[in-house]
């Protein structure tokens, strides 16, 4: 009796893809993370990656498409120990499993400091984390833009102390994955759509504490180059005060956690009131003094011997104004009395040379009628011309008879 069981016959290809399903539906295996260390690495002319990472025990073998190989921050190489992310998938043609790599970073504090530092370094020397570029904070921001995780313990904190602090301030949070591979690449997206909004005047990027794995995508170039780029000023909020990341370096305020970010971003409202009670009670303060010295002021000057007796500023102008009269009345005597001498002197000249008076003395003023020319020598007449002849009280006429006679 033949006792083979009776069971379904596969091809290999049905079996490899039914292996292949099963991991690839596996919760546990769609997202892990492997430590181990590099061995076989080649770079292909594609730009794909292709190692395997083994341990004392095992052997995985591991491909890195040329999309996330770009966006590694190191050269690996055999013998180095990393942490890879990815997924396990089965390579059906030569029918065996893979881990398929999206992310890759050194293991060991050592080998993730020195890359973190040559980035760093890198960054310095552009000037992303020059002092000078850094920009203040607004004093009292209308609008907050929160660009991490919305859910969590960090954003709620961020909300309550901004709520408590300055409730006028309006929070808008802008959804962010904020850890693993695609952490970096929604941190640029997140920024980038806040710079768009014309509404926000602050931006706080961050999120809570976690491991070295966990913040590592704020460690990433292209986030340092978003928040440098940003329009906006950015306060970075990552992990607990002990964790200094790259994005703490370019921000323009660094706040030790998200909450202290919360503290940072806006004025105290107990404290803003008392700050202005304080200014209302110096001001008073200083009225008050002031009208202290103005009142005192008011007293002297009103005990003032002018003020008490008013009449007396008027009778020292009037004396002022009775000099000044009398002066000017002496003054005009004066001139008038020396423009009189000087006319009666003009009068006397005048007279003397007036030609009234010369007639006066007997002398006599001889025209001719037919001009009117004065006759000055016998030869300007003749015997029958016309004469008029003016004395001292009137005028006469004459007619020529002969060189030395004339009849009137």
């Amino acid at each position: 009796m033949d006792s083979t069981p009776t069971l379904t016959v596969h091809t290999v290809q049905e079996l490899t893809t039914r292996v292949r399903l099963l991991l690839e539906h596996d919760e546990v295996l769609k997202e892990v993370a492997v430590r181990g260390e590099v061995s076989n690495f080649s770079r292909h002319s594609s730009g794909h990656l292709y190692f395997s990472l083994k341990d004392d025990r095992a052997t995985l073998s591991c491909v890195c498409f040329r999309g996330a190989a770009i966006g590694l921050k190191f050269e690996p190489q055999d013998g180095q120990s990393v942490i890879a992310y990815g997924s396990i998938t089965v390579y059906e043609k030569q029918g065996r499993y893979q881990l398929m790599v999206r992310f890759m970073r050194p293991d060991g504090v050592g080998d993730l400091a020195a890359a973190l530092e040559a980035l760093r370094k890198r960054l310095d020397e552009e000037g992303l984390f020059a002092p000078e570029r850094k920009r203040p904070l607004p004093r009292f921001p209308r609008a907050i833009g929160l660009i991490t995780s919305p859910t969590g313990a960090a954003v709620e904190d961020m909300k309550r102390i901004i709520g408590q602090r300055y409730p006028l301030a309006r929070i808008v949070v802008v959804p962010t994955i904020v850890q693993g591979e695609a952490g970096a690449s929604s941190i640029v997206a997140s920024l980038r759509r806040a710079n768009c909004r014309d509404d926000l005047d602050v931006l706080i990027v961050g999120r809570g504490g976690g491991s070295l794995e966990d913040l590592w995508c704020f460690n990433e170039e292209s986030v340092a180059r978003a928040v440098f780029a940003s329009r906006l000023p950015v306060i970075s909020a990552v992990g607990h005060e002990t964790d200094t990341t790259i994005c703490d370096l370019v921000a323009d305020v660094r706040a030790a956690t998200p909450s202290n970010a919360a503290e940072l971003v806006v004025p105290d409202q107990q404290e803003l009131r008392r700050h202005l009670q304080a200014l209302g009670r110096h001001l008073a303060a200083g009225l008050e003094k002031q009208l202290t010295r103005w009142r005192r002021r008011l007293e002297q000057a009103a005990r003032h011997p002018l003020l008490q007796r008013p009449e007396m500023l008027l009778h020292s102008w009037v004396l002022r104004l009775d000099t000044a009269a009398t002066g000017l009345l002496d003054g005009i005597e004066k001139i008038v009395g020396a423009l009189r001498a000087q006319l009666d002197k003009a009068s006397v000249r005048l007279d003397a040379l007036s030609p009234v008076a010369v007639l006066g003395r007997g002398y006599a003023i001889v025209r001719r009628r037919e001009d009117g020319a004065i006759v000055r020598q016998v030869g300007q007449v003749s015997p029958g011309m016309g004469l008029t002849i003016t004395v001292a009280d009137g005028d006469f006429g004459a007619l020529v008879q002969g060189p030395d006679t004339a009849a009137v």
